[in-house]
């Protein structure tokens, strides 16, 4: 049955945007090979562009553009078979593969995907890197933001690792439970990247990405079914605390909104109550990690009853206790600016400006951020608008750029 041309090519978009990666997944199943299965998917998109409008758009999409784009491949291999006789034989071999998938495998295929691109054959930032662009589709310019890195750098990370990953005939699967913990830690790593990409885009008009958000915290449902380890509850259970308040760290015109002022009514109860039942089950088990505590300090905000009423000094603690894990400049400012809460600017001002002075975090705009509210509550303004202009020369994100410069401006001349 036939649609406009219009609405099937917005049907397209649509499709695309919301089950991409889903699609790239399976075809990388069917096809053994990120490159062959990159290229199908877009000769798949490139048919329901030609089709959809034509035909209208299939009962369900996402079984129409695997079908598509196994066939386009198999296809592209016959005719390259003049050329190497080896392809031929791959050719005959997907097409004699085909079967209709289980609808729990095509839903896993995902799983399996970020598995695979986190295998330890692989280094550790390539894993990464590899995970976001080819499950989560962000640019090579956004995992550059997110590493710190250069383009150039990112996408020669991830060449090298889909060729690592060819020519070391590594398998497309879900690893067997007793190798799990040894795969766990850069999996988690790598949805924790993209759910801070969506609660806190590294640059760019918007605040937020939605989108990522929601992926990250499916990706990080369906581990937590596959493997219930308190590090996964730990950081389930972070990201929904964290996206229980997304839609208060804005208002209407798009504007940052701080913490202490937003409206805790627009807070999400239902998010809050699943993400601390979380942190409760993962420091019950005694064997929790850096995920688990964050969600604790995360679920002290979200259930004081104002921003007045926080517990800072069981925050603080917990800050002590995640240090003592590991050491983490960007954690030494949280906790600073928590000291500040509890005990006064000043003192939560010497903790920053140690932290400046060893040059760690010296190219941060939140710990100058930080040091500038510490000033400016200290009523040391001249000082305060300093900081701030520092702030203001790193920051990427539009909306925040525009927060810290209303707070300069608060200041006078």
């Amino acid at each position: 049955m036939g649609c406009g041309g219009q609405s099937a090519t917005a049907a397209v978009e649509t499709v695309y945007r919301a089950e991409s990666r889903r699609v790239l997944a399976t075809l990388i199943r069917l096809l053994g090979d990120f490159d062959r299965a990159e290229e199908a998917l877009h000769d798949a998109f490139a048919a329901a562009l030609q089709q959809w409008p034509r035909d209208g758009v299939p009962g369900n999409p996402r079984a129409w553009l695997v079908s598509a784009g196994r066939f386009k491949a198999i296809d592209a291999l016959r005719r390259r078979a003049r050329f190497d006789a080896s392809l031929r034989l791959l050719a005959e071999q997907l097409e004699g593969e085909a079967h209709e998938a289980e609808p729990d495998e095509v839903e896993d295929d995902r799983l399996r995907l970020i598995f695979t691109c986190c295998h330890p054959a692989l280094p550790a930032d390539a894993r990464v890197a590899l995970t976001l662009r080819e499950v989560c589709d962000l640019t090579t310019e956004e995992i550059a933001r997110a590493f710190l890195a250069a383009p150039a750098t990112i996408a020669q990370r991830i060449v090298r690792a889909k060729a690592r990953i060819r020519d070391a005939r590594i398998p497309y699967r879900v690893p067997e439970r007793e190798e799990l913990p040894a795969r766990l830690d850069s999996v988690l790593r790598v949805i924790y990247l993209v759910f801070n990409e969506g609660y806190s885009a590294s640059a760019g008009a918007s605040l937020t990405r939605a989108d990522l958000c929601a992926e990250a915290i499916r990706l990080g449902r369906l581990l937590l079914e596959l493997l219930p380890d308190p590090e996964v509850m730990g950081l389930l259970a972070l990201m929904l605390l964290h996206d229980a308040r997304r839609a208060a760290r804005t208002d209407a015109a798009g504007e940052l909104v701080r913490l202490e002022d937003q409206d805790r009514s627009a807070w999400d109860r239902r998010l809050i109550a699943e993400g601390s039942m979380l942190v409760r089950r993962a420091l019950a088990s005694r064997n929790f990690g850096p995920y688990a505590l964050q969600a604790a300090i995360v679920a002290v905000h979200a259930e004081a009853p104002s921003a007045a009423q926080t517990d800072w000094a069981q925050i603080v603690r917990l800050y002590d206790v995640l240090l003592g894990l590991g050491p983490s400049p960007v954690v030494e400012l949280n906790r600073a600016v928590a000291v500040a809460m509890r005990d006064g600017p000043a003192a939560g001002l010497r903790l920053v400006d140690e932290l400046l002075a060893r040059g760690e975090l010296r190219d941060y705009h939140l710990s100058h951020a930080a040091r500038a509210d510490l000033l400016r509550r200290l009523a040391r303004i001249d000082e305060a608008r300093i900081a701030y202009r520092v702030a203001l020369q790193l920051v990427r994100l539009e909306p925040e750029r525009r927060f810290l410069q209303q707070r300069l401006d608060e200041l006078g001349d």
